[in-house]
């Protein structure tokens, strides 16, 4: 079972195949193919936005779905180009020609591949929303603006988003009517069909008559295919003025016939006379290596059912889609979106959309030769609208003004300096607000006095209560007192500055009564650093002669600060209000009754003193009790009832493991039978 369980959860192919049926088969052939007349258009567009030869983006496009189906743990996801890879990409393919598109495949997999390997996944989590947001608005910009030349049919070239500003303005003049009206023609006949689908949404398929059904099921695969069908359409258009020879479109071109060659990916290459070893490569790329496998995982995020098998699968593609010639991939939510729309049942069906691209390699790159740049200009810059998410910008306004920093950082930084360098931007800026809050967690301060009346020590009693609580009051009258609430948990970069908060807002006159209650409901960590600035800031104001009490913290933080210095455990207490806290309420303390050896009398006054040994949160210690017998019970061996007065006030007790009596003349503890039939809890008493 142990090895048949890591084969599933190492090949998830391995689990759902073993209940694989007829109908599952009839589902995902039907989606496979359907997801393929999206890939087809989408990887030669792709291809042609990072400057490649168009049979590069179907190179990307089949090998992703046939390793997804043995390693992906998610039905719907497809593998494949997406447009801001192939902006990532198109510098170094400008520069340097494709086999740095083709390395780059190759090196993003590999450590995409060690971040699943090793679950380093959370790295994502460093790139907020509004980072994400802004990153991928500024890229559909810059992926729209590189368009306009093909959409309008004038020449030049850019290789950024002000690059093709420049372009625009410099060519213009060189438009070309045929190719502008192809090109809008597209865009409108995209935008008109994207919600045909939802003409019978909501609607009972049972409700709908026989014609309905039929309609319903054409307008669906209309839009499904509506990437598909225009670009058949503008191809069949060029070919049929072409045959008659009318040539207004400019085309793709000559596309490489046949399948790529199964070889190494190119560790070093020559481009306009240039030689570039391995090492230049690297260097050319710079932070690309490590930018462009986030960005994968990144536009995986929120679909993965296992991340990091999820992650080990993406690594896997894109280093077998270098062998291909592929360039880089990743998750593409369009066509997982259609994906699931088309009912797949299982990964299979990235196997039958892996078979139609081959298909298309292997016999149709001839009809390619006549599809116009126009219409694959268009349909990238309608799948762009959708890319920038207008609503983000009052979205953030509305909810927290100051995430708009990092997304304006982000989104600029992307247009006018780089991808790589805005999203880095981004994550900078980020970063420095989680250090701020980290440095400066917010600290809330209070100054109020309570009053409440004398009273002592309550007297002990045997109770048979399971879980009694205890009540132990302390002399308490009129005591002002500051109460400090951080809302953070405390780590070291803030540990100096909550220290330095709560002794300069406490007052500098050392005759005022003044008790500080730091409350820690709202910590949920601290670390050693700021342990030990906690007991720096307890020695601080014992100086002062102004008690501290750290108030409900938590088991965990407790623990941490007591396994510092063990002192510590006398500055926790517990209770649900201030009243109760500054009355003496603490938790329960559970007590078994102690039955004394007799060493010749209690001490002056009949008492003595003994130390329990009280263990909690993982921490021990000896802790002071004044032991006063009743006037009934001096002299006596055995304790059946007495006062108790701590020395130390006790922290949340979670068992008592020793009781021992510390002589005053010997240095030698005396361990007290610790013989219990009943437990003893403390009454009120007045004094």
């Amino acid at each position: 079972m142990c090895n048949r369980s890591f084969l599933e959860k190492t090949i998830p192919a391995a689990k759902w195949v073993r209940e694989y049926n007829k109908k599952d088969i009839i589902h995902d052939v039907i989606a496979g193919l359907t997801v393929g007349l999206t890939a087809i258009p989408q990887g030669i567009a792709y291809a042609v936005v990072a400057g490649l030869q168009p049979q590069y983006g179907l190179y990307a496009a089949f090998m992703g779905p046939f390793t997804y189906v043995l390693l992906g743990s998610c039905k719907d996801i497809t593998i494949g180009p997406t447009a801001i890879l192939a902006l990532m990409t198109q510098t170094f393919v400008t520069r340097h020609g494709p086999d740095f598109a083709v390395l780059l495949a190759f090196l993003s997999g590999f450590i995409v591949f060690l971040l699943g390997l090793f679950r380093m996944g959370f790295l994502v989590d460093f790139i907020s929303m509004p980072v994400t947001v802004g990153f991928t608005s500024a890229a559909a910009i810059m992926i729209a603006s590189s368009q306009l030349k093909g959409l309008f049919g004038f020449g030049g070239s850019s290789n950024d988003f002000l690059g093709a500003c420049v372009n625009l303005f410099k060519h213009l003049h060189e438009t070309r009517l045929w190719d502008s009206v192809l090109g809008m023609s597209t865009i409108v006949v995209l935008l008109l069909t994207k919600n045909l689908k939802d003409v019978y949404k909501g609607r009972n398929m049972s409700e709908l008559s026989a014609w309905q059904r039929v309609l319903s099921r054409t307008l669906w695969m209309i839009c499904v295919a509506r990437n598909a069908i225009v670009v058949v359409l503008g191809a069949l258009a060029a070919y049929i003025l072409d045959s008659r020879g009318y040539t207004p479109f400019k085309l793709t071109g000559n596309i490489t016939e046949g399948l790529p060659p199964f070889a190494l990916p190119p560790f070093s290459t020559s481009f306009n006379g240039t030689d570039y070893t391995f090492i230049d490569m690297v260097q050319e790329m710079g932070t690309s290596v490590a930018v462009v496998p986030l960005i994968s995982i990144l536009e995986t995020k929120g679909k993965a059912v296992d991340a990091t098998q999820e992650m080990i699968a993406l690594g896997v593609s894109n280093i077998l889609g270098s062998f291909v010639r592929s360039m880089p991939v990743t998750g593409s939510f369009t066509r997982t979106a259609v994906n699931n729309a088309s009912g797949v049942c299982t990964q299979l069906g990235g196997a039958f959309t892996g078979i139609l691209i081959l298909v298309a390699l292997g016999f149709l790159t001839g009809t390619f030769y006549y599809i116009p740049k126009a219409s694959l200009a268009g349909l990238i810059m309608c799948a762009m609208f959708f890319m920038v998410e207008y609503e983000m910008v009052p979205l953030l306004w509305k909810t927290k003004k100051l995430d708009l920093i990092p997304y304006f950082a982000t989104f600029f930084g992307c247009l006018f300096i780089g991808l790589e360098y805005g999203i880095l931007l981004g994550v900078g800026v980020n970063l420095v607000f989680i250090l701020y809050e980290s440095a400066r967690p917010s600290v809330h301060r209070k100054e109020l006095t309570i009053i409440l009346q004398p009273s002592v020590v309550t007297k002990l009693c045997p109770r048979s209560h399971d879980r009694p609580d205890i009540s132990v009051d302390w002399k308490i009258n009129g005591n002002n007192v500051l109460l400090v609430r951080p809302e953070n948990g405390l780590v070291f970069p803030a540990a100096e500055y909550i220290r330095d908060i709560i002794v300069r807002s406490c007052p500098q006159d050392d005759q005022l009564d003044f008790t500080i209650v730091v409350d820690g409901t709202h910590v949920f960590t601290v670390d050693a650093t700021m342990a030990k600035n906690l007991q720096l800031l307890t020695v601080d104001l014992e100086l002062r002669k102004q008690p501290v009490i750290f108030w409900n913290w938590r088991r965990t933080t407790e623990g941490t600060c007591c396994r510092l210095d063990a002192g510590m455990a006398r500055y926790f207490r517990y209770g649900s209000t201030l009243h109760d806290l500054f009355k003496g309420r603490s938790d329960f303390l559970e007590l078994k009754r102690i039955e004394f050896i007799s060493f010749g009398g209690y001490g002056a006054g009949g008492a003595r003193v003994v130390w329990v040994y009280l263990g909690w949160s993982g921490w021990a210690r000896f802790i002071p009790f004044v032991i006063i017998p009743s006037e009934d019970d001096i002299g006596k061996e055995t304790l059946p009832c007495f006062y108790l007065r701590r020395l130390w006030p006790l922290p949340s007790i979670m068992d008592v493991r020793t009781v021992v009596e510390r002589s005053a003349d010997s240095e030698q503890d005396v361990v007290i039978n610790e013989q219990a039939s009943q437990c003893l809890i403390a009454e009120e008493s007045d004094s």
